[in-house]
């Protein structure tokens, strides 16, 4: 059964992840076409507007997960994510452009609040396990990712900026057909549900909250480099947009790669090293590419970063399943992704204005001198800080026991 959940989960985060790149891969192009996008500020509105309708829709999907079982809501979502993409490249106006991207992210919603905590509930209490699990999920996600900037950036050149958004809603019903039928005899019933009320949602906010620094980063962190990283390449660099697309392959490739051997780096270093290591690296590399002149320098910097800020979000995720009660996971990673996702709209909001006003390497500048903060504030802290894992040690649900 974890298997199958696991498999269900790799699927579906892969698309959900793709879903939300192949879109803003595309708005580089019409941006230098000066078509529905005429100013980097215009980007930033939409990153702002669709991330916060996510973050809304996602206490509902909370609400309906208790309800329905997760297999409906991935169907549902499967098939919103192929509607909207097969939509938007009808698009005549900035103006309906919005509302069909408001669409996609509606649909993007479903995945992270309920599923990834699935995936912890099936693993509680099961240190090792949970985190070869989010390891994997998580590396799942990126090479959605990595798949996505690849076939946009060469669908785009070679067919034009419609041609990916109609081969991806193909390809996102074939994943949610197979995706859905992996689980379908597989109940995702809680023996206890969570009580909703505002009240309990602010408590398990409150057990949380020390991790909240660390989502903050991964929400900009991921904003910043898929809504201003194509732009970066392309307009400034002058890099063509399929070379752009397999640098940003590149970018997440690393980082698949990163994701997928966290289970391993975490059992010999421990998981806070391997956290502390991220964020120092990160901040490196955002200050590298805010402020290197030269393209070779920049994109090198930028593969890198690829690699430390998608070896974070395991890291965040098993600190957070090791820090709640089972029944709370599901109320619990729905508020760390609203966190990611509060951040990403305010600093991609942000970073539309200081891209036109000064230029389209700040956002990375804003974004290093930030991680930078989140570094110092979580230097001096000791393992317990994050129900984690040192070395020699096993948690189960944040209680240390010798091995």
């Amino acid at each position: 059964m974890k298997k199958r959940i696991l498999l269900s989960a790799s699927l579906f985060h892969g698309l959900t992840d793709a879903a939300t790149i192949v879109t803003p891969t595309i708005f580089p192009i019409l941006y230098s076409q000066t078509f529905l996008i005429k100013k980097y500020s215009q980007i930033g509105l939409l990153s702002n507007i669709g991330l916060i309708i996510t973050l809304l829709i996602q206490f509902w999907v909370v609400a309906l997960s208790f309800r329905y079982e997760y297999r409906w809501l991935m169907l549902l979502s499967g098939l919103g994510i192929s509607l909207s993409n097969f939509l938007i490249p009808l698009s005549p106006s900035f103006g309906i452009l919005l509302l069909k991207f408001v669409l996609l992210r509606t649909f993007t919603s479903f995945y992270h609040p309920v599923v990834i905590a699935w995936i912890s509930r099936s693993r509680a209490g099961l240190g090792q396990e949970l985190d070869d699990a989010m390891g994997i999920q998580s590396g799942s996600g990126n090479l959605g990712v990595l798949i996505a900037f690849i076939s946009t950036g060469f669908l785009a050149q070679h067919f034009g900026w419609k041609a990916p958004l109609y081969v991806w809603a193909i390809f996102g019903l074939i994943i949610t057909a197979v995706g859905v039928s992996v689980i379908n005899k597989v109940s995702s019933r809680q023996a206890r549900q969570p009580d909703l009320s505002a009240r309990n949602w602010l408590q398990v906010l409150s057990r949380t909250s020390h991790l909240l620094p660390g989502f903050f980063f991964g929400g900009m962190g991921w904003s910043v480099t898929i809504f201003y990283a194509p732009s970066l390449l392309h307009n400034n660099f002058n890099i063509p947009m399929g070379k752009t697309g397999v640098y940003l392959a590149l970018w997440i490739g690393l980082g698949t790669i990163t994701g997928y051997l966290y289970g391993v780096w975490s059992r010999k270093f421990g998981r806070k090293r391997v956290f502390l290591t991220s964020l120092a690296g990160a901040t490196v590399c955002l200050l590298v590419i805010g402020f290197s002149l030269s393209r070779t320098i920049s994109v090198a910097a930028l593969l890198l970063f690829g690699g430390f800020l998608l070896m974070t979000y395991p890291s965040l995720h098993t600190f957070v399943g090791s820090s709640v009660g089972e029944e709370e996971q599901t109320l619990a990673f729905s508020w760390i992704s609203n966190i990611q996702l509060i951040s990403g709209a305010t600093i991609s909001l942000v970073a539309g204005f200081l891209s036109d006003y000064l230029n389209i390497r700040f956002p990375f500048i804003l974004a290093g001198i930030l991680t930078l903060a989140i570094f110092i504030f979580y230097w001096p802290k000791d393992d317990k800080f994050f129900g984690a894992r040192s070395v020699g040690k096993k948690v189960q649900s944040g209680i240390e026991h010798p091995v």
